[in-house]
């Protein structure tokens, strides 16, 4: 059976899902992790972007970062304030690069801020380009063509990389939550009442 055959039954899908996506997450190094949350804990802000599916997942760190009382941001969203120095933009770009992202990443290197990369592709432009660089190896739209896709993920397309920054973002937040001291209950007291 192939990965895009159709034939698998819906607990063996679940299975090899399952697996795809403990090995991506287990095989991020730490020291990068580390490096990331040690940017983001030093930074005055930080401000997150991404594209399309990958876009969802950093808005969801933005979301995490702001429940850990940091002063984090989206691109695009009308409250968005200008970076400078002492402040870090976080892009994802999981095939390596996209205009807007390298475009965003040259904005922000102008103004002084510092920048990180979230990316299945480290040798990609975008990653090349920042200062700190988070690398899950998982498959993305960079290498899922063909009949039998490279990585052979049994997630269409970017799935894979995607659910796995979120997997990966939550454990970023529990080691930032741990060396900056936050309990679990001073996040959930910023959590909007707004719903």
């Amino acid at each position: 059976m192939t990965a895009g055959s159709g034939t698998m039954a819906h607990s063996e899908k679940v299975a090899r899902a399952t697996e795809e996506l403990l090995a991506a997450c287990a095989a991020v190094d730490p020291a990068e992790l580390t490096a990331l949350a040690n940017a983001i804990s030093q930074a005055r802000r930080v401000v997150c972007h991404g594209v399309g599916r990958e876009g969802l997942m950093m808005r969801a760190l933005a979301m995490r970062l702001y429940h850990l009382g940091l002063d984090a941001h989206v691109v695009g969203d009308m409250s968005t304030p200008p970076v400078g120095p002492d402040d870090l933009l976080v892009v994802s770009a999981g095939p390596g690069d996209f205009s807007t992202i390298s475009a965003l990443i040259d904005v922000a290197r102008q103004a002084g801020a510092r920048t990180a990369c979230v990316t299945a592709q480290p040798d990609g432009a975008a990653p090349r380009s920042v200062d700190t660089v988070l690398h899950i190896p998982a498959q993305t739209m960079a290498d899922d063509l063909g009949a039998e896709p490279k990585a052979g993920s049994v997630l269409p397309m970017g799935s894979l990389f995607e659910g796995a920054q979120y997997l990966i973002f939550e454990l970023l937040v529990l080691e930032l939550r741990d060396s900056l001291g936050i309990s679990a209950g001073d996040m959930r007291a910023r959590h909007t009442n707004l719903e």
